[in-house]
């Protein structure tokens, strides 16, 4: 099912499902904030500034996984293999993708949908190509095609040409199968890092050539 009816249903479904995610998830959300809390100082939540439908910024609520003030150290945006800026339960949250669970709340606003292209930072729009930039034709999504794919396994090239395919062929039941497909990919635990062990930070091309 596709057009404006099928967009409606799926911006509903959307709000109610990460409302009752919310409330039931509540007991879980809460102690890995104790937790966070517990272990080092800062925040419980990461906040960053990520683009959504039309480009349009937002901030994206995560659990804080690093130390405090992580993002203007070391490897900035990447994440190294053995990266001394995680925290213990940083790595777990992130090997178990619950980290990302705060993102239901951008989903009540109405800035993200759960099937969808990863929000990524406002600064990669400028490195994308025409092309590359259709994946803003849809909300950002706590889970998608390429996430279900090989997620940071995927060279950037491929996973945004993912992004764009979901766009071209965007249907309730293509929905239907990625979320489907979450479950079973997120209990392999893979394409948390690519197979150095990092997450590399989006560059184009001619970023990439400048720096070989």
């Amino acid at each position: 099912m596709r057009g404006p009816m099928a967009r409606a249903i799926k911006l509903v479904f959307d709000i109610a499902f990460a409302m009752g995610s919310l409330i039931v998830l509540a007991p879980v959300l809460g102690v890995i904030a104790l937790a966070i809390a517990l272990e080092s100082r800062g925040g419980v939540f990461f906040r960053q500034e990520r683009l959504t439908l039309g480009a349009r910024p937002f901030r994206v609520f995560k659990f804080r996984t690093m130390v405090k003030g992580a993002e203007r150290m070391g490897a900035g945006l990447a994440v190294e293999k053995d990266d001394m800026r995680v925290t213990r339960v940083g790595n777990f949250l992130r090997a178990t993708s619950l980290d990302e669970l705060p993102q239901l709340l951008n989903m009540v606003k109405g800035e993200m949908s759960l099937i969808g292209p990863r929000a990524l930072p406002v600064a990669y729009l400028e490195r994308w190509d025409e092309r590359q930039r259709r994946r803003l034709e849809v909300r950002a999504g706590l889970t998608g095609w390429a996430q279900i794919h090989g997620r940071n396994e995927l060279p950037w090239p491929e996973r945004l040409e993912m992004d764009v395919w979901y766009v071209e062929n965007w249907s309730l039941g293509l929905d239907a199968r990625i979320f489907v497909g979450t479950f079973a990919y997120l209990l392999s635990r893979r394409g948390v890092s690519d197979e150095s062990g990092s997450v590399q930070e989006f560059q184009a091309p001619e970023q990439r050539e400048s720096r070989s």
